[in-house]
């Protein structure tokens, strides 16, 4: 009896070694800063009613699985607006976060997204977006999506959508607005696997125009 008790008790820890071996230690997320461009709490704003107030403290730590890659300087990007050049676009994914002029990429006015393709699916956990954050602003309809069909027509999952006046068309989201700060926004993507990624926005309070600054994106290749 006591032998097979023993047994028992193996098996059941061989059993918790391969789940643990499966879900894989959890990590807070490793996210590198850039600096702060303003102090002080913003005012004269026009927000919404489901906007986050507006704190200069860091965000409660993300956990992810450990070992996961940023995999977007890898990843071939475009855009629905036609004023910006592939070459442009790459430095949203070049590792500069910075709030200075040359590092924000500018798109047109309206809703607009950037499209990522990382070159294969992959098991995506977090996002993190700098629009820009040299001053004090809230951009609106922010939407990010992923898909394995590159038009987005079909399979479309969203992990992040506050246009909860559904002024973008692509559905009314539950997420609210936020502040730009140097934190950037940290989006909990649950593992969602995909290939393609895109990332709306329709604007701020500052102006009509988006702007990208950066875009990471920490995965590890589908199974």
């Amino acid at each position: 009896m006591i032998f097979s008790g023993r047994i028992l008790l193996l098996a059941v820890a061989l059993v918790g070694c391969g789940v643990a071996a499966e879900t894989g230690k959890m990590v807070p997320l490793d996210v590198t800063l850039p600096g702060a461009a303003f102090k002080g709490t913003p005012t004269n704003i026009q927000t919404n009613s489901y906007t986050e107030p507006y704190s200069d403290a860091p965000p409660a730590p993300m956990m992810v699985p450990e070992g996961l890659k940023n995999l977007a300087p890898s990843a071939k990007l475009s855009s629905s607006s036609t004023n910006v050049s592939a070459e442009k676009l790459s430095k949203i994914v070049d590792g500069d976060k910075e709030a200075a002029e040359p590092s924000i990429v500018l798109l047109r006015k309206g809703t607009q997204y950037v499209q990522m393709d990382l070159g294969s699916p992959a098991e995506i956990f977090a996002i993190v977006l700098w629009h820009a954050h040299a001053v004090a602003k809230v951009y609106h309809d922010v939407i990010v999506q992923a898909s394995d069909d590159p038009e987005f027509k079909k399979d479309v999952k969203t992990t992040f959508n506050n246009d909860q006046d559904n002024t973008s068309g692509l559905g009314a989201g539950t997420d609210r607005e936020y502040f730009e700060t140097r934190y950037g926004k940290r989006i909990d993507a649950k593992g969602v696997k995909a290939r393609y990624l895109r990332f709306y926005s329709k604007g701020s309070t500052e102006s009509a125009l988006n702007e990208y600054t950066e875009v990471e994106v920490y995965g590890r290749p589908a199974k």
